[in-house]
């Protein structure tokens, strides 16, 4: 009886550790860099206006299954502000009302990875950045570096919810590590297709930006975003067609292309409203599940 009863005792125990990493057990042994992650474009702009690219909240997002937000801030009074290309268009709140459920959630997350890719266009000083992610206590989960990494050199996600350094960050531009040693430079590890895809070049695997730039040791995202243009350079998100640009049909007939391209699936399959659709069944599926 006691062996049984021991049994029993391994039995749950396994049971738990199979969703230890990101929901799979699977995913702990595996790189960060060797996964591929559902993203969220322009996670905190949720509504149905024209500016919106999302149904649900970052959190939600997250509870979802979403492990990578991307997210717009632009200068408002000398602060990083979440304004969808403009603080008058759409203003989604401070960075810190934006990060600080995000922090909530990882205290209530504690086996899961998660990224953010912040925008910085308009050179807003890092500091600023640096002071919301303190005051919110984000920055005691924060992943740093202590060098550039190569593919086969970042960590497995087993060691970053170990070490407690399970949130990666990135920006696009006008990043200084020197000052904010963990928000990283997102074109020094990775490449994107295209951004702000319409049908007429959404099917395709084009490394974009940065300009020139070779595959080879590159992490990269495939912007998956549907977008229309209802005046000549005026684009909207999609949210009609949002099932069917969220199914894997139309996903993976984009990473079907990347394959062929470069021999892998993208690191981040970034879309809209990823509360429609088959966003984590395709996540699932791209990392072998």
């Amino acid at each position: 009886m006691r062996h049984s009863v021991l049994f029993s005792a391994l039995a749950v125990a396994a049971g738990s550790l199979a969703a230890d990493c990101n929901g799979h057990a699977e995913l702990c042994d595996r790189r960060y860099s060797n996964i591929t992650f559902a993203g969220a474009h322009n996670s905190p702009f949720v509504g149905i206006g024209p500016s919106d690219n999302q149904f649900t909240s970052p959190t939600d997002q997250l509870s979802q299954g979403v492990r990578f937000l991307q997210a717009q801030t632009q200068d408002k009074d000398g602060s990083p502000e979440m304004c969808h290309t403009s603080c008058i268009l759409e203003d989604a709140g401070s960075l810190e009302s934006y990060l600080s459920p995000i922090k909530t959630w990882l205290d209530g997350n504690a086996n899961e990875v998660i990224t953010l890719l912040i925008t910085n266009p308009d050179a807003i000083d890092i500091t600023k950045y640096g002071d919301a992610f303190k005051s919110t206590g984000l920055d005691s989960y924060v992943f740093t570096p202590e060098k550039q990494l190569a593919l086969d050199e970042w960590p497995t996600l087993a060691d970053m919810i170990s070490s407690g350094n399970r949130v990666v960050v990135f920006m696009d531009y006008n990043m200084d590590t020197s000052k904010v040693p963990y928000i990283l430079d997102e074109f020094a590890y990775w490449f994107e297709t295209p951004f702000s895809p319409t049908k007429d070049n959404f099917i395709q695997c084009n490394i974009d930006r940065p300009a020139g730039a070779s595959a080879d040791g590159r992490m990269f995202l495939a912007n998956h975003n549907l977008n229309v243009e209802i005046l000549p350079d005026v684009l909207v998100p999609d949210p009609v067609n949002a099932a069917d640009t969220n199914s894997i049909a139309s996903i993976t007939s984009q990473t079907d292309i990347c394959v062929k391209n470069y021999g892998r699936n993208p690191n981040v399959v970034l879309l809209d409203f990823v509360s429609v659709g088959d966003t984590i069944a395709a996540q699932n599926q791209l990392n072998g599940f």
